[in-house]
């Protein structure tokens, strides 16, 4: 008995055919077209003028004509001479009364020839092509075919036979009635397939499905989602509440005895990378209820209206699976404020989605049990009914993380991870300021690819900070070429800044300066920026005199200007503007502040001041930026012996670290904030190898970036 492989078997082992496709219908019809256009005997003819056809009708030649009413035109056939040798009148047309003498050879050659010039004068040279079927064809109304021909018959004594048909070509008639209802079927058949495959391929109906909620439904013992709030680090006052959420759900009856009511919504609000929608997930793993997880993309579709329907059927589904969560991600993508001017670019598509939102979250029907957690990180721009009591009863912010928390996120994503005893989880998190815990995931698994490219068996130290560095400034670029004039420059542009940074109490600590090209950039400070909850007039000042010490670095020491302090006087201007016109921290405009903290531009025009108070402004700023300009030029003068050696020194090793700074400048008599901080806590920092360290990620902006020429200066 032969065996069979499975391939051999044109049904699956479960029985069902193969899943139908319907690219084969559009095939059949390409292969029918073709075939109808290549084996269609298709008879030669050529068209000629109504009155050319009267001509050949005075002279006799035609012996047959068909009348298509239906596409207002004639064929007719031309009249064989070689079969007319019995045929009197033919004859008598062609020849006159001379044929009566013809013998039959003559009659014969003569009605070959007579034949012969004829098809010369209707095809010309061309003839032989149709000959055979001898037709030509005249656009004609076929009423006026009538009137033509009965005057023939009579004036010219046309014998022919006239035949009236409605089509002769069934291919057209396909072509022009039954072709575009079928194409009209297939697009909807194809839609509907589309509709189907876009509503993730489960749900039957397609299009008629379209306005369908598109949520997906974590319903109670899931085990597709593991993560719980042990697998949140950090963020501990947005997880109190989020938990008090879930609690309530699980005993209701521990609030609602004492009067209290379940909040009907929590808005989860902070910058990209925080753990919002992680916290979301893990209320899924926690809450013992359905919870439905869609994005505020979802409501958006290409047809009118379907937003609303979908927030219907969401809303209607989760009414019949209450107590239930429902979760909408980036819900700015429906929620921004609605224009007050509907003719000045408002969408009324998504503003009848967010008026079926706000009536879904608290209108005239009651949504018992229904919960709404949603995540953005533009909540400035949401509408304020979205915002109210009653819809988003907390706004929960998720913040940057601090040093404590980024060392219990740094805990969490090194699980997997293999290292070693050089790896310490309190320096990287006191090295990492400003990172989200997005960011500390991305470092943890660059370092492992770092290692994993050097064909190590651990993930060391070194490895973090190399992927710190990775990710924040880019990758080294040694082989860039530089001269030494400019090597020279970069070299004192970053020397002025860690000078001037070194002798400041407020500035933000050096930790590195790096003349080795990294990404766009030919050279950068880092720094170890301050977490300060408040910032003073002292402390902007002191950046600000800082972030100046290159460009005045370069006119001190090498009397010019380049390029490369295009990004700190664009820093340095927007805060001194920031200064005068939002925080009222000058002298002429004090405790005055233009700042919209709503975003909605409640001030009703371009700006809240007059055109003199504008002039003010720009000259208080420019009198912030210069005093500070002279000011650090005043310290690097101070101090220029130190300055040249540590330019020098920046040349010959190009990487110095704090510690370098210290053997030149001596040690700095200021405490930091963090390590006041960390005192308190009864911490104490570890002396570690002067190895590269880390900047923050907001402030590499504010690290000192030389661009390699002016196209660069971005």
């Amino acid at each position: 008995m032969e065996n069979k492989t499975p391939n051999q078997n044109p049904i699956k082992p479960t029985g069902k055919f193969p899943k139908f496709n319907i690219s084969w219908i559009y095939g059949i019809i390409i292969l029918i077209l073709l075939g109808s256009y290549f084996f269609n005997e298709n008879t030669p003819t050529k068209e000629v003028p109504f009155t050319t056809f009267k001509e050949y009708v005075k002279q006799g030649m035609i012996s047959k004509v068909s009348v298509f009413n239906a596409k207002n035109a004639i064929e007719a056939q031309l009249i064989d001479y070689s079969k007319i040798s019995k045929d009197t009148a033919a004859l008598s047309k062609a020849f006159g009364s001379k044929y009566i003498g013809f013998g039959p050879k003559v009659l014969k050659d003569s009605l070959t020839k007579r034949d012969t010039q004829v098809l010369k004068k209707v095809y010309g040279d061309k003839f032989d092509v149709y000959s055979k079927d001898r037709v030509i064809t005249v656009s004609v109304p076929a009423e006026e075919f009538s009137r033509y021909i009965q005057t023939a018959e009579d004036k010219y004594g046309f014998k022919g036979s006239v035949e009236y048909k409605e089509s002769r070509n069934y291919v057209d008639v396909f072509l022009y009635t039954g072709l575009p209802f079928l194409l009209l079927i297939l697009f909807f058949v194809f839609m509907n397939r589309r509709m189907s495959g876009q509503m993730g391929g489960g749900s039957g109906g397609g299009i008629f499905n379209v306005g369908k909620s598109k949520a997906q439904l974590f319903d109670k013992g899931d085990t597709t989602n593991k993560i719980t709030f042990k697998d949140v680090a950090g963020l501990a006052e947005a997880k109190q509440e989020i938990e008090e959420i879930v609690a309530f759900l699980k005993s209701p009856s521990k609030y609602t005895e004492l009067g209290g009511k379940i909040p009907k919504g929590a808005l989860l609000v902070g910058p990209p990378g925080t753990g919002k929608t992680l916290l979301a997930k893990a209320v899924a793993g926690e809450a013992d209820v359905p919870f439905f997880s869609m994005s505020g993309s979802d409501f958006v579709e290409m047809f009118v209206g379907v937003g609303a329907s979908r927030v219907r059927d969401l809303f209607r589904q989760a009414k019949e699976k209450a107590p239930c969560i429902i979760f909408i991600d980036e819900i700015d993508a429906v929620g921004r404020a609605r224009g007050k001017n509907p003719n000045m670019g408002s969408n009324d598509e998504r503003e009848n989605t967010l008026n079926q939102l706000l009536t879904e979250m608290d209108g005239f029907g009651s949504n018992s049990g229904v919960i709404i957690l949603a995540a953005t990180n533009r909540a400035d721009i949401l509408d304020k009914a979205l915002l109210r009591a009653g819809r988003f009863d907390r706004q929960i912010h998720v913040d940057l993380p601090d040093v404590n928390e980024r060392k219990q996120i740094f805990n969490v994503h090194l699980r997997p991870i293999k290292i070693n005893e050089t790896v310490d989880v309190n320096f990287l998190s006191r090295q990492t300021p400003g990172f989200s815990g997005a960011d500390i995931a991305n470092v943890c698994n660059e370092a492992a690819l770092i290692a994993a490219r050097k064909n190590k068996s651990f993930v060391e130290k070194q490895d973090f900070l190399d992927a710190v560095d990775r990710i924040v400034g880019g990758l080294e670029k040694k082989t860039k070429i530089t001269t030494i004039a400019e090597k020279r420059s970069i070299a004192y542009h970053e020397a002025g800044h860690a000078t001037i940074s070194w002798m400041l109490e407020h500035a933000n600590p050096l930790v590195k300066v790096t003349i080795v090209p990294r990404g766009e950039a030919l050279g950068a400070a880092w720094y170890l920026p301050e977490e300060r909850q408040l910032t003073n007039r002292e402390h902007m000042l002191d950046e600000m005199c800082s972030t100046l010490g290159g460009r005045a670095a370069e006119e001190v020491f090498l009397h010019q200007m380049s390029t490369g302090a295009i990004n700190d006087l664009e820093r340095v201007t927007k805060r001194a503007y920031a200064m005068v016109a939002y925080f009222g921290m000058s002298d002429k405009l004090a405790n005055m502040s233009y700042y919209d903290s709503t975003g909605n531009s409640d001030y009703g025009f371009t700006k809240p001041y007059s055109e003199k108070t504008a002039e003010l402004i720009d000259s208080e700023a420019k009198n912030i930026v210069a005093i500070e300009y002279d000011r650090a030029k005043k310290i690097l003068n101070d101090h220029a012996a130190g300055h040249n050696k540590l330019a020098e020194l920046l040349i010959e090793k190009e990487v110095i670290f704090a510690e370098d700074l210290e053997k030149i400048f001596g040690k700095r008599p200021w405490t930091s904030r963090n390590d006041e901080l960390m005192a308190q806590n009864g911490e104490t920092e570890e002396v570690d190898e002067p190895k590269v360290s880390n900047p923050d990620k907001e402030e590499l902006s504010s690290a000192v970036l030389v661009p390699n020429s002016e196209e660069n200066a971005k």
